[in-house]
């Protein structure tokens, strides 16, 4: 017998907000499948407020009610059984985080989860990643976002070790990530990598997708170190103009796309990886996951 519900995950970052809606696919005798159906970005960039204000500000307030209003609107067109919202590291330090949770929930009816460093790392790491990793090998797992970057290490097909930093391409921008920050974090790569004898890097988000997209190359292959370096010196080559108009970048991906590439390139420099995996997952992958197997709460529609 088959049956196919949507379930939903809202993924409320410091650069974008997304709403990615799956079909969870269970047949008698078979493993579940778990199918993208639609996703939808709105790049509200709440850590441009938040990591110089320290607040959300009025007019972002606004953006992120309409925006949960017409998620609540979509989901509700695609028959969503069940959805969980997780807000990260802008909502995380944003002084008026609770206001706005609540006026959302009011206005909107969703329900937002304002989840902590460790809690954002767990869930990115329960993505099914069988299907892109060799059992035996070794990986570090890299997920840059806007306000935090997320490290995990993967050995022999199991997670090992996993650690939240406030490093992020928002923040970036903003001249807001301290020298003791990177310090922390490489001391933090080569401690927990040193003891394999060979790394490669799987990387996600955004801009990491973008990069390997305009490669491309087969979602089998990997990028090597060379090709993302030759490629980050082209990019700070170009204006941030020419990034959108030559490059054909959007307007909020032509900006956090350095400071990103950066950190993917320093986690393989301290790691030693050559090539790093781009399998297009991440965190809404993860709360998806999360919710079907239960080990996250979730509302049900």
């Amino acid at each position: 017998m088959l049956k196919i519900q949507k379930y939903a995950a809202i993924d409320i970052g410091s650069n974008a907000v997304r709403l990615l809606i799956s079909n969870i696919i269970e047949q008698d005798g078979e493993s579940v499948v778990f199918k993208k159906n639609s996703l939808v970005r709105v790049p509200i960039r709440l850590g441009a407020d938040v990591f110089v204000n320290g607040e959300i500000s009025e007019y972002n307030q606004e953006r992120m009610v309409d925006t949960m209003m017409a998620f609540s609107l979509i989901m509700k067109s695609h028959g969503v059984a069940r959805y969980k919202a997780c807000a990260t590291s802008a909502m995380r330090e944003a002084n008026n985080s609770k206001s706005l949770s609540k006026k959302i929930f009011k206005t909107c009816g969703i329900n937002i989860d304002i989840i902590n460093g460790e809690e954002e790392a767990a869930i990115i790491a329960a993505t099914d990643l069988n299907t892109f990793i060799d059992p035996n090998r070794t990986y570090l797992y890299v997920d840059v976002g806007g306000g935090s970057t997320e490290f995990s290490i993967i050995h022999n097909g199991e997670k090992v070790k996993s650690k939240s930093f406030k490093i992020g391409t928002v923040r970036l921008l903003n001249d807001m990530v301290k020298n003791e920050i990177w310090i922390e974090l490489e001391r933090w790569v080569k401690e927990n990598t040193k003891q394999y004898y060979k790394i490669e890097l799987i990387g996600s988000g955004g801009n990491i997708n973008k990069i390997f997209k305009i490669s491309g190359k087969d979602p089998s292959k990997s990028l090597t170190y060379f090709y993302l370096a030759s490629y980050y010196k082209m990019l700070q080559d170009f204006s941030f103009e020419e990034r959108i108009t030559k490059l054909n970048l959007n307007e909020d991906r032509a900006d956090v796309i350095i400071p990103a590439t950066r950190v993917y390139l320093s986690a393989m420099k301290w790691s030693g990886a050559k090539d790093i995996y781009v399998p297009k997952i991440g965190l809404s992958d993860g709360i998806i996951k999360s919710m079907y197997y239960e080990t996250v709460s979730s509302i049900v529609v």
